[in-house]
């Protein structure tokens, strides 16, 4: 199952980023069952924001907890990935050209009590210079491949 989720942007609303947060992700697990499940979209917050804390688990809200992986983090655990950058003259020319460069788009999987059931095989921006001098977007885009461990969390494999 893949789901897009695209929260209230303004900065002060990070209470509401909780709620939608919060919502979408119980539609989710009620739609996917037990099986794998990717949410994707830009979440307008930060890594270290409540609403992205709660999506990769770190904390619950309002009684409920979820954990996605966060396959930028995954992929390139060392590298801040901005999404939405200053160095992009469409954010400097836009509604909030004050903006610091941030990361705020992500491609999340949705994990088992062992882990996720999607392998991150990579993640990377995409979108993110311009073509013929045209920018594509104010956010650059994230890409990911995912595949089908070889064997399922919680469950040991052969050894090779």
């Amino acid at each position: 199952m893949v789901a897009h989720h695209k929260p209230n942007w303004p900065f002060p609303l990070e209470v509401e980023r909780e709620q939608q947060a919060r919502r979408a992700a119980l539609a989710v697990e009620r739609h996917a069952g037990d099986g794998a499940a990717v949410v994707l979209g830009d979440f307008d917050a930060t890594p270290d924001a409540a609403s992205m804390s709660f999506w990769r688990g770190r904390r619950s809200l309002d009684g409920v907890s979820v954990c996605y992986q966060d396959a930028w983090e995954t992929a390139r655990p060392d590298e801040l990935g901005f999404t939405f950058s200053a160095e992009n003259p469409l954010v400097r020319a836009g509604e909030v050209a004050t903006a610091v460069s941030r990361r705020i788009d992500y491609v999340l999987i949705r994990a088992g009590r062992h882990g996720a059931l999607l392998e991150v095989v990579r993640c990377d921006r995409l979108l993110d210079q311009p073509v013929g001098g045209v920018w594509a977007s104010d956010h650059y885009g994230v890409v990911t491949d995912l595949v089908v461990p070889h064997h399922a969390p919680g469950t040991w494999g052969g050894i090779s």
